[in-house]
């Protein structure tokens, strides 16, 4: 990915993205979008009820979940008007266990092209250790 050049073509805005997540299963997970860069965006979800597993561990869909919602978002902000991107594959290596606080999620582009994307999501604790490392596929259709 040129790092010179950013791949959004609509500025990325935060309260935008977050008045995006309400009403959706963003919302009631606790995501909050919380910084965007030249690059990538970021945000962040709370280690809770209603996030962890039975074994009081952050659950892997959650996390799955988190990175979805990063790598869509950002693939939206990459688009034209008349486009959308939708998931067409996603996969997460779920590497440390979080009992407690705060992940954060960083979205970053591997590949912006005409036809898909590809977007590395890093998820780290509070003490910014990686907790799981995800990578979805979006295709880029036209907007329904």
């Amino acid at each position: 990915m040129d790092t010179q050049r950013s791949p959004f073509r609509t500025p990325p805005d935060l309260a935008t993205l977050n008045a995006l997540s309400r009403n959706t299963a963003m919302e009631p997970l606790g995501i909050v979008f919380t910084e965007v860069g030249h690059d990538f965006i970021r945000a962040t979800m709370p280690v809770d009820e209603r996030t962890r597993q039975p074994y009081g561990l952050l659950h892997g869909g959650a996390s799955v979940l988190l990175a979805e919602t990063l790598g869509s978002s950002a693939g939206m902000l990459c688009v034209g008007e008349d486009e959308a991107c939708v998931g067409i594959e996603i996969n997460a290596n779920h590497l440390r266990g979080v009992r407690e606080g705060t992940v954060t999620g960083t979205a970053r582009p591997l590949h912006v092209g005409g036809r898909t994307q590809v977007w590395e999501i890093r998820i780290e604790d509070e003490r910014h250790r990686l907790v799981c490392v995800s990578r979805i596929t979006l295709a880029v259709i036209a907007r329904p």
